[in-house]
């Protein structure tokens, strides 16, 4: 079984949960506190992890929400000390690593969490945390391996917090427990993971490995095609395997920073009654942030074509769209719910977004309102 020892260690191949007790207790911890959401545990994912744990956690908790929240975070950081727990299994996709990785921080050092944000220099502040153990369920975040975290705020701002501490000491990556997951989802994680890779690369800043694993997560998602293959026959597990591994490489890449698809991403996805899925909105907006970045980083742009398998001059944005059409995600923001009233406060959150300043070219209010506009359809 392949081990990575990378940003951290990680039991990556068909059938790695089995080393779930050895990874417990590799980091000292016997009474782990599980949090996942309520699909992971009606499709019996959760129960698989407690029969791998082989004995009663500390405690469970399977009401993560989509985009966590900070009242969330309070409420479990609450029930996590009343247990007893000295470790935390954050089992799921990134709502669930960010909801895990946010309690083990509040738990352990207290205050508010926006003490810790990124955009006000908490960084410095965030220590080392209670172990985490992180078990994907969804080949696109990344967050196993990921030094941030996303917390939707009470004052209403999709916040970034990003530390070397926030990375969980060790993931398990087993493609199948990726095999249930249904075919949009799956597409929408894909793309997650696929925007990753292709903002990593465009951000400015020079951190050559990183660049690197983000053309190798391309070619592994799109160029080679296990993606398509993936989101077309759920059950084949080698597509399953390679799109976990591409999901993993995007969140080594993006340890350079993202960009302007991440900072819209982040400003729509707080809008926490329309329950958007932060995937499907960088997969819309990512054909507009190409078009706006052409000519930025023109080299980079014949690499990204190289790893996608297009020809010389091909247009990237056009085969983003194309992409997405194949894989059935919606073409615009109006289909997933979103409209012209709420241009301005995705904008104006977009301009306050960490990512905004990682982009390929600077953007303005005005370039963001008509990135905006377009994208709305």
């Amino acid at each position: 079984m392949p081990v990575l020892t990378f940003m951290n260690t990680c039991f990556f191949d068909n059938g790695a949960l089995k080393r779930l007790p050895k990874a417990l207790g590799g980091q000292g911890a016997s009474k782990p506190f599980v949090i996942t959401d309520p699909g992971i545990k009606a499709v019996g994912i959760l129960d698989k992890v407690l029969e791998a744990l082989g004995g009663e956690p500390a405690g469970v908790f399977s009401d993560t929400v989509a985009n966590p929240t900070e009242n969330q975070v309070i409420e479990v950081a609450d029930l996590y000390k009343q247990s007893g727990a000295d470790s935390v299994i954050a089992l799921g996709g990134g709502s669930s690593m960010d909801l895990s990785k946010a309690v083990a921080l509040l738990a352990s050092h207290g205050g508010t969490l926006e003490k810790y944000a990124a955009m006000s220099g908490g960084s410095k502040f965030i220590g080392k945390l209670p172990p985490v153990i992180a078990i994907p369920t969804t080949a696109g975040t990344g967050s196993e391996v990921s030094v941030g975290m996303i917390v939707t705020m009470n004052n209403g701002r999709k916040e970034t917090f990003a530390a070397p501490n926030l990375i969980p000491p060790v993931a398990i990556c087993d493609p199948e427990l990726t095999l249930g997951l249904p075919k949009m989802m799956t597409a929408a994680t894909g793309m997650d993971a696929v925007t990753h890779c292709i903002e990593a690369v465009l951000v400015p800043s020079s951190n050559p490995p990183a660049e690197g694993i983000g053309y190798d997560g391309l070619t592994r998602a799109v160029g080679d095609g296990w993606l398509r293959r993936a989101v077309a026959d759920g059950s084949d597990l080698e597509a399953r395997w390679h799109m976990m591994m591409a999901s993993y490489e995007g969140a080594l890449a993006f340890v350079k920073g993202l960009g302007s698809v991440h900072a819209l991403s982040h400003a729509a996805g707080r809008l926490h009654e329309k329950k958007l899925h932060h995937g499907t909105l960088n997969a819309i907006f990512l054909p507009h942030l190409l078009r706006f970045n052409e000519g930025a980083a023109d080299k980079k742009y014949e690499r990204l074509r190289f790893a996608m398998g297009l020809g010389e001059g091909a247009d990237l944005a056009e085969a983003i769209e194309t992409l997405n059409q194949d894989l059935g995600i919606p073409s615009t923001l109006k289909e997933i719910g979103l409209d012209a009233s709420d241009g301005p406060g995705v904008v104006e959150y977009a301009l306050a977004d960490l990512a905004h300043m990682g982009n390929a070219k600077p953007a303005t209010q005005a370039d963001y309102e008509k990135i905006y506009e377009a994208a709305l359809g």
